[in-house]
């Protein structure tokens, strides 16, 4: 993994090709290359590091004059998965007579085998990865019909592919398919754009299809045909994209991350938008495609997915069990997929992920369905794999994330699924008072984050005194458990500080023995149940000499007396309070991070989207 693009077109093929790969920069990489065909046969040029590299590099070897000759092109940013982030490890791979080029997303399990096979037949492999093998495996298959040799070739594959091809001899047609990993395919006229992102095609176009597991698409100029891997014609709907390119700029931000979090009172409008019933206090879900005694038959609700979703996840598992009565259990994906989960009889799946093409939480998708569980998505990409797969579930309208460390998905996520409980709620033990209440609450979430931003400064003030640490604890109780979580992941991911999210009670089973001058705690102590308990945990850090910083209601003198610094929270219940809470976090991250000189956007070592297992 982790970014590709393919055009055939009217376009300066090698502009839009790096056009495409920088926007998919935010996803992390470490290596970038292009392929292009050229007078029927392919130029391949590849660049270890970033992408402005390879322009340099591509601007030397493929003069402006050149352009005109240039009919097609592949393209792709590299996160290292087999072997390290060097130029001959960087995609395009091709066969050894350079007439057939491929592009990768994933991971090919049975590559060993595949690589002594095909080396015991004369084949010679130039770098370290997984991905050189489907190059030569498409040039072993080929007999003059690349679309028939790709076929035959992804039938050898053991494990996930997203893949673009090209071949010297079909110079007006690219080949994209896909089992696990995204690929969708822009409509343009009289131009086709492939990607593995949709950011790299709204600029041209926002008519795309998005390609199924197994299917293979012939792309020209004119038109896609798209077939199985046995050959057989197959149908996929055009969608629609309801956003635009600007949506995915910086738009006078310093970084990405920073504009999403100042977006975030706009995107959980959206996200909450529609989905209230003033009048019966109660939430409007429609794409669970579930009636109210389908709901009421619901028994036990088991959430799957990683990282920020699982923490979302973990907020939904008080929400459910305090406001509709019934068990919730949060899985990490992947412990889900491999541990053979019991599944009763009107259980409901929850699959929670940004992207909804999340590597282990679309394999928990699958296994929950093979168990017969109802499964539905919680997703903000539309048409993604989660999304279609499961063909139930909600939208949180975040709009597009570019950051890695995500913000604004994580409120909105949050946000949805406490209408969900509100919901499932209204049709169990939850009064028409008391989700009259609820309904105003969640009204008041943007005005809430609103007011978080404002102290954005004071913040950051707070942020630069501790930005020489090394070590951080988070500690939380209660609804601010997952909080002290989603807190510690931020800032490891964007500053990289260690960080530990625990409840407030665990740090005396162990971590309290780590705390010493150097090391801040992050104290959630929001005037809500428990915060008694914190205080006592707080005296315990101090006791030890570590600095901490609290989170505190605004009107809260109390907290003064156990906290070096407080970064302040407009009051709320302890339903609501988590996500204004989340978002100070997340600017202490930044600021942090930015004070440090980190690189916010593309933190070293992660991918936006998570592909593979």
């Amino acid at each position: 993994m982790c970014g590709i693009v393919g055009y055939i077109g009217k376009r300066h093929v090698v502009n839009t090709l790096i056009d495409g790969l920088k926007r998919l920069e935010y996803r992390g990489y470490d290596s970038a290359g292009i392929a292009v065909m050229e007078n029927n046969s392919i130029s391949v040029i590849k660049a270890k590091g970033k992408v402005s590299e390879l322009q340099k590099k591509v601007a030397e070897k493929l003069p402006a004059s050149a352009s005109s000759d240039i009919s097609s092109g592949i393209a792709h940013t590299r996160w290292a998965t087999h072997g390290p982030p060097t130029e001959i490890n960087a995609h395009p791979h091709t066969d050894n007579s350079g007439r057939i080029a491929i592009v990768h997303n994933g991971i090919i399990d049975n590559y060993v085998e595949l690589k002594k096979h095909l080396s015991a037949k004369g084949h010679k492999f130039v770098s370290e990865t997984d991905s050189e093998v489907i190059a030569h495996l498409i040039a072993e298959c080929f007999e003059g019909d690349i679309v028939q040799a790709v076929a035959a070739a992804l039938k050898k594959l053991e494990g996930t592919f997203g893949i673009a091809v090209m071949c010297a001899d079909t110079p007006d047609v690219l080949v994209a398919a896909r089992r696990g990993s995204p690929i969708v395919i822009g409509v343009g006229n009289s131009e086709t754009i492939i990607a593995s992102d949709i950011s790299a095609i709204i600029s041209y176009t926002k008519r795309v299809i998005f390609l199924n597991d197994n299917d293979i698409a012939m792309v020209s100029a004119e038109g896609i045909d798209i077939r199985s891997l046995d050959n057989v014609p197959v149908s996929r709907e055009t969608a629609h994209i309801d956003w635009d390119a600007e949506a995915a700029e910086k738009g006078g931000y310093e970084h990405f991350m920073l504009k999403e979090i100042f977006e975030q009172p706009a995107a959980i409008s959206n996200a909450i938008r529609g989905r209230l019933d003033e009048t019966q206090a109660n939430g409007i879900l429609s794409g669970l495609n579930l009636s109210a005694r389908e709901m009421a038959m619901i028994n036990r609700i088991v959430i799957a997915s990683c990282g920020t979703s699982m923490h979302a996840g973990m907020m939904a598992e008080y929400y459910f069990e305090d406001l509709a009565n019934i068990p919730t259990e949060v899985e990490q994906a992947a412990e889900f997929r491999y541990r053979n989960p019991i599944i009763e009889p009107n259980t409901l799946v929850l699959a929670i992920s940004q992207s909804g093409e999340t590597a282990d939480t679309l394999a928990a998708v699958r296994e929950a369905a093979n168990k017969g569980a109802i499964v539905a998505g919680i997703c903000n990409v539309v048409g993604s794999t989660i999304a279609r797969e499961t063909g139930q579930g909600l939208y949180i309208h975040a709009g597009p994330e570019i950051g890695v460390a995500s913000t604004k998905a994580f409120t909105c996520q949050v946000a949805v699924l406490l209408i969900m409980a509100l919901k499932f709620g209204r049709g169990r033990r939850l009064s028409r008072h008391d989700g009259m209440k609820l309904v105003e609450e969640i009204k008041s979430i943007p005005a809430l984050v609103t007011q978080v931003l404002e102290k954005a400064s004071d913040i950051e003030r707070i942020a630069k005194k501790y930005a020489d640490a090394e070590d951080f604890f988070y500690i939380g109780r209660g609804y601010l458990y997952p909080v002290a979580m989603e807190g510690a992941l931020k800032l490891k991911e964007i500053s990289y500080i260690h960080a530990e999210g625990y409840h407030a009670a665990e740090l005396k089973h162990g971590p309290i023995a780590l705390l010493e001058r150097k090391v801040p705690v992050i104290a959630l102590a929001n005037d809500i149940p428990g915060k008694d308990k914190m205080i006592a945990n707080m005296q315990e850090c101090r006791a030890r000499k570590s600095p901490v910083i609290a989170t505190a209601t605004i009107g809260d003198e109390e907290i003064k007396t156990y906290s070096e610094d407080i970064i302040w929270i407009p009051r709320s219940s302890q339903l609501i309070t988590p996500i204004p809470t989340v978002v100070a976090l997340q600017l202490f991250s930044y600021y942090v991070a930015k004070e440090r000189g980190c690189s916010i956007d593309q933190p070293r070592n992660l991918a936006k989207s998570v592909t593979v297992e």
